[in-house]
């Protein structure tokens, strides 16, 4: 099960030397003019769990699998996108594709990189593509609403009912909200997925300080950070050109690295947070001498839906989970002594797994 998440902003704010230091590749070619990205780069990064490390060192586990998470780096958009200026029509169709948005934002001061519009203002950047992807949602839902006009007509309730959604829809954006701002039913909810609404997608804003600024961001940074908490999205502070020196570090450079800076963390371990996060992810475990994985999977899911992630043939024929918490799988050393202890627990269909939960899954072939 893959998540995507698309790193999108104007050209030249950072966008692709993010991409560059999360991927620790050099696929995107970072440059100092618009649209050096035509391609939508893929990156895969390992999601760090230190969890996983203490699950493998207790089941003495020769491989150990990490959690992955999809990065997608997009060629830069502007003003005009929504009627295809610049990349923007090859913009908006890689951003259908993607779960969430992590919206870069440039947040330092550099006369050696040209910004797209000669001024630096993250807030009017953020409202630029915003706008851009707003207008493309209309035209969706024009286009969508002419399709079905005569069904509404004819008196077709499913017609009528979807040109309610369309309707509320159009309305929040000719308001200059986001469609992700709908409060929709549980009945509508599935039509509105398949919508695949551009502004319906969860977004992360990351403001790209300079390195002076890696640790409490700036002045730029808190008026994105304001921004985003009004819209009820997420922000995290990242200075790329950090992420890039640290990207080539071994571990123990980085740490020695990073606590110069004051930086508890990387910025790729707080992008990943953020992500979970916005998506409502969870991650469990399986573990054993052979191999301990995690896995990655919405919250809210069941037992075997949560099986499903490992093979579809186990969602199918899923009988039951042996499962275990984190917390009593370390505490009592392992899933012997946690069998011993009485706190194996067989659980089934009916079961919302836990962050955290170690499992093993029975089912009928």
């Amino acid at each position: 099960m893959g998540f995507r998440v698309g790193i999108v902003g104007l050209p030249n704010v950072g966008k692709s030397t993010l991409f560059n230091a999360l991927t620790r590749t050099a696929a995107a070619q970072a440059a100092n003019f618009p649209f050096c990205t035509i391609e939508p780069n893929v990156g895969e990064v390992s999601v760090p769990d230190d969890r996983l490390a203490a699950i493998a060192g207790i089941a003495q586990s020769k491989t150990v699998i990490p959690a992955r998470m999809t990065f997608v780096d997009i060629a830069g958009l502007v003003k005009g996108a929504s009627k295809g200026e610049g990349l923007g029509n090859q913009f908006l169709a890689n951003i259908r594709e993607v779960d969430a948005i992590a919206h870069v934002l440039r947040c330092f001061e550099d006369d050696d990189v040209t910004h797209v519009a000669n001024r630096v203002d993250p807030v009017d950047d953020a409202q630029t593509i915003d706008t851009e992807l707003m207008l493309a949602d209309l035209e969706s839902i024009e286009k969508r609403r002419e399709n079905i006009a005569r069904r509404i007509k004819s008196g077709d309730k499913e017609a009528k009912k979807a040109g309610e959604l369309l309707d509320a829809v159009k309305t929040l954006l000719e308001e200059g909200r986001p469609a992700r701002d709908l409060e929709v039913d549980d009945d509508d909810a599935k039509d509105f997925r398949m919508l695949q609404l551009l502004t319906a997608k969860p977004i992360l804003y990351v403001s790209n300080v300079s390195e002076d600024d890696a640790a409490k961001g700036n002045a730029l940074s808190e008026k994105v950070a304001t921004m985003a908490a009004e819209q009820g999205a997420a922000h995290v502070v990242i200075s790329a050109a950090i992420e890039a020196e640290v990207a080539q570090l071994d571990d123990d450079e980085r740490e020695a690295f990073l606590d110069d800076l004051e930086l508890e963390e990387s910025g790729l371990d707080r992008l990943i947070r953020a992500g979970y996060g916005l998506l409502d992810l969870i991650t469990y475990f399986t573990a054993g001498p052979k191999e301990s994985r995690a896995w990655t999977i919405p919250s809210g899911y069941r037992a075997p839906q949560a099986a499903g992630a490992i093979h579809t043939d186990f969602e199918k024929g899923f009988i039951r989970a042996e499962t275990i918490s984190y917390d009593e799988y370390t505490t009592l050393g392992g899933e012997q002594p946690a069998k011993d202890a009485g706190k194996m627990r067989l659980e089934g269909k009916d079961y919302l797994v836990k962050d955290g939960d170690i499992m093993h899954f029975r089912f009928a072939n």
